[in-house]
């Protein structure tokens, strides 16, 4: 007996109440679906439906598996689009960023990557992005073959390439005073930092902390996870922000250069043994190196 098919045949009567109108959902006709539901009964040995003039209810049985049958079918269609995922997949370099780094660096990084390859027109890059934390999990997991994440962070038994300083530009509210002139970053006080918060990447968060206060800067910090929420903060006259894209343009944003080294966004390519093939790593480093176009 087909048992994913017969509890679907189970739980769309249960959710129509009818058969005729779980069959018009089913596109099927009325009796193979009525013997669908019967051989399940027997199969399980109860009871499911009641079968009356005024439609069809639930058993206490029925009423108790019903909930159990969705989350099989469920369970079934998520097996499903996983295997059809790793099918796609199969062959792919699965690489891993933190969302500090901008569109165009991701771009290259990706055309970077595919580049590298014998046959490019053969080979998928599949970019994710997420927090430090989570990409670490990821590619401990094998679920990624490499990421770049921030530094400093935990990373455990993962093998890292050279911390890499990519130079960040500070974004400020049009109309604050730091936008028309030159001034320290005691300037900002009371804006707060937009930045990722920091269960994305304590180590890191906790460096910018510190550089800050270091220049004279305690600001509050609003959770950015990108240059768009960054952007949008700033633009609200709420907050400063730094971004690594020396592009980045808004209405009611002003870019100032980013005062110190200290304030570059730091970063390593991180991966587990054995190793991803050594043209991919070269590649991503490649784009994270300072000779590297922003």
């Amino acid at each position: 007996m087909d048992l994913l098919r017969h509890l679907r045949f189970f739980v769309a009567v249960a959710e129509e109440g009818h058969f005729g109108h779980a069959a018009d959902r089913l596109g099927m006709t009325q009796p193979p679906l009525s013997q669908g539901v019967q051989r399940l009964e027997t199969k399980l040995g109860v009871t499911l439906l009641t079968r009356g003039s005024r439609g069809v209810g639930l058993t206490t049985a029925g009423a108790e598996l019903l909930p159990r049958a969705r989350a099989l079918l469920d369970g079934a269609e998520q097996f499903e689009e996983e295997a059809r995922r790793q099918r796609e997949n199969r062959g792919a370099v699965r690489v891993g960023v933190v969302a500090a780094l901008s569109d165009r660096q991701v771009a290259a990084l990706t055309a970077a990557v595919r580049a590298a390859a014998p046959d490019p027109a053969a080979r998928t890059v599949i970019i994710t992005t997420a927090s430090t934390v989570d990409l670490v999990d990821a590619v401990t997991a094998g679920r990624l073959d490499c990421a770049v994440v921030h530094h400093p962070a935990l990373i455990g038994a993962l093998q890292a390439g050279p911390v890499r300083k990519i130079p960040r530009s500070l974004l400020v509210p049009a109309d604050h005073p730091a936008a028309r002139r030159k001034q320290s970053l005691r300037s900002l006080a009371g804006l707060a930092c937009a930045t990722a918060p920091r269960s994305h990447g304590t180590a890191a968060f906790d460096l910018l902390v510190d550089t800050l206060r270091i220049k004279g800067l305690d600001p509050d910090f609003l959770p950015a996870a990108g240059d768009r929420d960054a952007l949008t903060a700033v633009a609200a006259g709420r907050a400063f922000a730094l971004t690594t894209d020396p592009s980045l343009e808004a209405s009611g944003v002003t870019r100032l250069q980013a005062p110190g080294e200290d304030l570059a966004l730091r970063v390593r390519l991180v991966w587990q043994e054995p190793a991803p093939p050594d043209d991919v790593l070269a590649a991503v480093e490649a784009v994270l190196s300072p000779a590297a176009p922003r």
